[in-house]
C-alpha cells in the first residue's frame, strides 16, 4: 500500500482490496490526491435513509452532520465506482453546505440537537443486506476520513469545494438555494482527487 502524506486536506490512499481515507489536520493545501482507481458499476439496493442510519450506527450526531457525511458517501461512490450510493441520494446547495430533501424531512424535528437511533441492533441487522462490501468500504472509508469532524467543520469544508460552489454561484452567502448539486460536477471533482 502506497501512502502519501501532505500539509492539509483530504488524503485517499487505495491499497489492493481495501479504501483507506485519511484526513491530514494542517493548512489546507491545493492539489491532494488520491490513487487512480477504475470505476465499477455497483448495485444500489440501499436508500439514502439506510446510509443516514450506517453512519448513526456510529454513535450521536446532528442533521448537519448526518447530511455532509451523506454527501460525502455519495461522493466518493459517484468517483469510485460510478454509482451513486443510495436511492434518492440527490443533493441541493444550501446555505450550511449540500442537503438531501430526504433526509431533512426525516430529521428537521431535531433543529440543530443530536440525536441516535433508538433500536441499533435491529437497524445493522437490516443494512447487512443493503450494501455490497465495496459500498461498505466506502462508508467506512468516509467516516474514517470525516468522522471526526464537528458539523460545522463539515460544512466549511464542502462551502470550499466545486460541487457547492457551483451552485451557489451569485447566490447570497445566507440566501436560499434548492438548486441540486450535479452529480457529474461530483464525479469529476472527487475523481480529480485521484493520483495518476
Amino acid at each position: 500500500m502506497q501512502k502519501r502524506n501532505f500539509l492539509g486536506g483530504m488524503v485517499l490512499i487505495l491499497g489492493i482490496g481495501a479504501i483507506i481515507m485519511k484526513m491530514v489536520r494542517g493548512k489546507k493545501t491545493e492539489g491532494n490526491h488520491m490513487e487512480k482507481v477504475e470505476a465499477i458499476k455497483e448495485e444500489v439496493n440501499a436508500n439514502i435513509n439506510d446510509v443516514a442510519d450506517w453512519f448513526m450506527l456510529k454513535g450521536a450526531m446532528s442533521n448537519k452532520k448526518v447530511q455532509k457525511l451523506c454527501y460525502y458517501a455519495q461522493a466518493w461512490s459517484l468517483a469510485l465506482y460510478d454509482s451513486p450510493i443510495a436511492t434518492d441520494s440527490k443533493f441541493e446547495a444550501w446555505v450550511h453546505g449540500p442537503v438531501n430533501k430526504t433526509l431533512w424531512n426525516r430529521f428537521k424535528c431535531f433543529g440543530w440537537s443530536e440525536f441516535q437511533l433508538t433500536e441499533p441492533e435491529r437497524v445493522r441487522e437490516i443494512l447487512n443486506t443493503k450494501f455490497s462490501e465495496s459500498q461498505n468500504k466506502i462508508l467506512e472509508s468516509v467516516w474514517e476520513t470525516y468522522g471526526e469532524f464537528s458539523a460545522d467543520e463539515l460544512e466549511k469544508m464542502t462551502h470550499e469545494e466545486k460541487p457547492w460552489l457551483e451552485k451557489r454561484k451569485g447566490i447570497g452567502k445566507f440566501e436560499s438555494c434548492n438548486d441540486e448539486i450535479s452529480e457529474s460536477t461530483m464525479k469529476e471533482y472527487y475523481r480529480s482527487r485521484v493520483i495518476e
